[in-house]
């Protein structure tokens, strides 16, 4: 397997992580204040973009908001700014417990897959020994299923203290046989030489790749049933137009079934990434846009409008064919 590993421990580029556990039943206040921040965000020099990752779970309440600048001391303003001591201060009742933020310096997030950040706390006079140790736990993430890469960041002065790391796997799956592996465990034993304690962070959204707004991914993506709904308004009609086309064809030039499909789904993802879903996400931005505010009743119309088209795809097939 081919997997790459890029180092940033510095450079152009300045990302803060910031996860923050919000009070059940406040989501949707939450929603409202995050909105209001990444408006007064868009007004600071360097800003780049922001991306939001909802929790896995309900019971989790986990939040992950991801700001990028174009350089530390852009993010330095942003983030030591009156504006956002305000905002903070407005948002006091939404958050349980202390947020968690690592400030990256170089780089950039990875957006594709998932991605775990993990911070160390590394021992005063230990620096090479944690690289070290750090490159042996690169090496041996390489070996397993599924590894698409890893940053290292180096602490940020005056901002950031501690290390971090972040990697990514293709799926959720591959990144929790990874997490829950013996072999890390073992490396964990060996590294708490070299620093205090750690701190792991996952994001995750499952189709981010097919959601972008106005060229963007930074906005990050909609929550996972409103993808799973546009997917399928777009793959439905993609799937019956082939089979009553390519399919048959295929079929009647004595195409074994099981090559047929596969030509099928090539073709249904690439009319998906490149036709559909961007047309999908046109003329469903006003519902599907992650960073918009939007009241009940533009939910339930963009939810209901989805579900019309549903309505009127299976009469036209069922008229059809």
């Amino acid at each position: 397997m081919n997997a790459s590993a890029n180092r940033a421990p510095g450079g152009a580029g300045a990302t803060v992580v910031i996860t923050q556990r919000v009070v059940l039943g406040r989501e949707e206040d939450y929603k409202r204040w995050q909105e209001r921040v990444n408006r007064a965000v868009r007004d600071f020099d360097g800003f780049e973009g922001t991306e939001l990752y909802p929790p896995e779970s309900a019971e989790d309440n986990q939040w992950v908001v991801v700001f990028r600048f174009s350089g530390v001391d852009q993010l330095s303003a942003w983030l030591e700014s009156a504006t956002r001591r305000e905002l903070l201060h407005d948002g006091r009742d939404l958050f349980e417990g202390e947020s968690s933020q690592q400030v990256l310096s170089g780089g950039r997030p990875a957006r594709e897959a998932v991605t775990a950040v993990v911070s160390h706390d590394v021992r005063p006079g230990r620096e090479r020994d944690f690289l070290r140790w750090q490159d042996k736990v690169l090496k041996t993430q390489q070996k397993y299923r599924g590894f698409k890469g890893s940053e290292l960041f180096a602490p940020v002065e005056g901002i950031q203290d501690r290390w971090v790391v972040m990697f990514r796997f293709d799926t959720r799956e591959h990144l929790d046989q990874w997490l829950e592996s013996d072999v890390r465990g073992k490396l964990l034993d060996e590294g708490r030489d070299y620093f205090a304690d750690f701190d792991v962070r996952e994001i995750a959204s499952a189709f981010s790749g097919w959601f972008r707004f106005g060229g963007r991914e930074e906005a990050g993506a909609p929550p996972n049933w409103k993808q799973a709904m546009s997917v399928l308004l777009a793959l439905y009609p993609t799937v019956v137009v082939l089979n009553l086309s390519v399919g048959r064809a295929l079929t009647d030039a004595g195409v074994p079934g099981y090559l047929g499909l596969f030509i099928g789904n090539v073709l249904s993802v690439a009319i998906l990434t490149w036709v559909l879903m961007p047309l999908v996400n046109r003329a469903l931005t006003f519902w599907l846009a992650p960073d918009r505010l939007r009241s009940r009743r533009v939910e339930l119309a963009g939810a209901a409008m989805v579900t019309a088209c549903y309505a009127g795809l299976l009469a036209v097939f069922g008229f059809t064919t």
